[in-house]
């Protein structure tokens, strides 16, 4: 089993545990705690925060002390969190656990994007799209596995034990993934040696500092980021939209998440590939107006097949953005500072994911559905053309290069 592979079989477990945790059990569980829509956007954005503030750290981190120890860390997290969730019996203590759970993707999600893109060559855009692919099975299965255990165990409504049995399950995944990691990440990792403490805090104030002044990585990265204000809004408010004013059950509201992660992972390699070959940008504007158009339309339906319909258009342009975005900033960046690109990446995408909720969270508590969502989805579509403007790097390579991986 090669080390791609590996990542992505203890990919798939961690994100599977988190997604248990998450959607659409979390808000349900908020609201079952009797939180209202602020204290719920908040609950369900709180754990993206966490990255907001230590995707960069850890990334560059991994760049001076190596990728290994840094993914062990963050899988630790994995493993450990979840079986605090059995401690809630106030959503003022989620709010506590939900920012410590976020600390499992801020330090393991750019790490492991870095540990691809060290291999990757001139195929970043596939191999990135690949990578999030198989992973993200893992929220694939983990939003419809939740939601049909909340259905089965919950003879009316939902009780506390039926949201701790989902934890339970939510931790025994995030165990094996860090079972795993142990035994297949083993041996040294080569990495640069430092002289000593200065000189490595120099390297690490230098590379953040280099990163972050390119405004190109800057404003490509806020495209994933504002894609994902809506993904984090969905995340929130679309179990509680599906199930108090379409009429659906906590089972279909999770097949709605379901489905666009699927179409999401089903269309990733390809438009990696064609982001590789032909430019990247052309995917990003695209994937933005769909996921635009196809947000907006949601509070304007209530049938579960046309609700199915939408997410999966939302699910194809979020796969146009995220297999060309990630690996666009890569084109941009110089190697040695792949893990810094990646936090800097990461921590803009995070602050989008993070907003989503809040930001959603506070229009409903004082509008309708309809009018927070367009709201939303304009907020896309404006950052369009600033992008153009900004960014003319279309991220190309060569064919040959292309059929590299190094």
């Amino acid at each position: 089993m090669n080390a791609f592979n590996t990542l992505c079989y203890v990919g798939f477990f961690a994100r599977f545990s988190y997604a248990l945790a998450r959607t659409p059990v979390l808000p349900l569980f908020a609201l079952y705690l009797g939180a209202g829509p602020e204290a719920i956007g908040f609950i369900v954005g709180i754990s993206t925060v966490t990255g907001i503030f230590f995707k960069l750290p850890a990334g560059a981190l991994s760049d001076l002390i190596g990728r290994k120890k840094t993914l062990l860390a963050g899988l630790v997290v994995f493993a450990v969190i979840p079986f605090t969730y059995l401690l809630v019996t106030n959503y003022q203590l989620l709010i506590l656990i939900r920012f410590l759970h976020g600390f499992a993707t801020a330090i393991y999600g750019p790490v492991a994007m870095a540990v691809v893109m060290d291999a990757a060559g001139g195929r970043k855009g596939e191999m990135l799209s690949w990578f999030s692919s198989v992973t993200i099975i893992g929220n694939l299965v983990g939003a419809p596995v939740g939601g049909f255990i909340l259905y089965r165990l919950a003879t009316s409504s939902p009780v506390l034990w039926d949201f701790q049995v989902i934890y339970l399950a939510s931790g025994a995944a995030g165990f094996l993934s860090l079972v795993l990691a142990l035994l297949v990440l083993r041996g040294k990792e080569t990495r640069e040696r430092s002289k000593g403490l200065k000189e490595s805090l120099g390297r690490f104030a230098s590379g953040i500092k280099e990163v972050l002044s390119d405004r190109r990585v800057v404003v490509t990265s806020s495209m994933e980021g504002l894609q994902n204000l809506t993904v984090g809004a969905l995340e929130a408010f679309l179990p509680i939209y599906a199930v108090t004013v379409a009429g659906l059950n906590e089972f279909q509201a999770g097949l709605l998440w379901g489905v666009q992660v699927l179409v999401t992972i089903l269309s990733k390699p390809v438009m990696g590939r064609i982001s590789d070959r032909y430019g990247r940008r052309p995917l990003i504007n695209g994937g933005m107006v769909l996921c635009a158009l196809s947000f907006g339309a949601i509070p304007l339906l209530q049938n579960f097949y046309l609700l199915l319909i939408t997410a999966t258009f939302f699910g194809l342009g979020e796969a146009l953005v995220t297999s060309s975005s990630a690996a666009l900033v890569a084109d941009i960046c110089q190697e040695r500072h792949f893990g810094t690109a990646m936090g800097t990446f990461g921590t803009i995408f995070d602050v989008g994911h993070a907003s989503g909720p809040i930001l959603a969270g506070l229009l409903l508590a004082r509008m309708d559905y309809l009018p927070a969502f367009w709201i939303m989805g304009s907020l896309l579509l404006a950052s369009i053309p600033v992008f153009l403007l900004t960014v003319t790097h279309e991220g190309r390579v060569e064919p040959a290069e292309a059929s590299k991986i190094v």
